[in-house]
């Protein structure tokens, strides 16, 4: 009796799920981010944190992505008043920010260069050049306001268990596959906002 309750209530958590919103399939992904991600340390995903289309909470103009840092939630403003919601890690209390930017530049890739700050902080972060060991991952969004780089990032991460979190020094994370996906929608001049 007890494995068919909850054999029953999981097939009712998963007609009802779908009634709300649906997973939107993965990217296209070149030999290299293949062979790259696969040397990304793997992490058990948490479904809350998944790639999903669903109706737009936000009331922003499509093409605008929306992060809300308490939710931990990255939206992409579509047509028709969708969304598609992304699972991000977001920036520790100390370090978060919030406000409105542009995307000035993208990057696959990309190598990282740690800020003074974060230098100051931790002594042995340093230099890294784009690939899987990079704590930027497959893609970056760089968010500036203005014409001022505010260092803050849109980007993947080798740390996919810390998706869900409040762990950065500010940047939004997103899994590898998930930053593939928001980059080729994202073009340069975006408007982002971060709550």
């Amino acid at each position: 009796m007890r494995l068919f309750s909850l054999t029953l209530l999981l097939a009712m958590m998963t007609a009802l799920a779908g009634c709300n919103f649906k997973g939107v399939p993965d990217p296209q992904v070149s030999a290299r981010d293949a062979e790259w991600m696969e040397q990304v340390p793997k992490a058990q995903e948490d479904l809350r944190y998944g790639r999903y289309l669903m109706d737009d909470p936000t009331g922003e103009a499509p093409g605008t992505i929306v992060v809300d840092t308490k939710e931990r939630f990255l939206y992409y403003v579509l047509d028709g008043r969708k969304a598609i919601r992304y699972g991000v890690t977001v920036g520790d209390e100390a370090y978060g920010w919030t406000g409105t930017a542009r995307v000035a530049r993208k990057a696959e890739w990309p190598n990282w260069t740690p800020p003074a700050e974060m230098k100051a902080r931790w002594p042995h972060v340093q230099y890294t050049k784009g690939g899987p060991e990079n704590p930027l991952g497959a893609r970056a969004l760089y968010l500036y306001d203005g014409n001022r780089d505010t260092l803050y990032r849109i980007h993947g991460t080798n740390e996919p268990e810390k998706i869900g979190l409040a762990v950065s020094s500010g940047c939004i994370r997103m899994r590898n596959i998930d930053v593939i996906d928001l980059y080729n929608r994202t073009a340069l001049e975006t408007k982002v906002i971060v709550r």
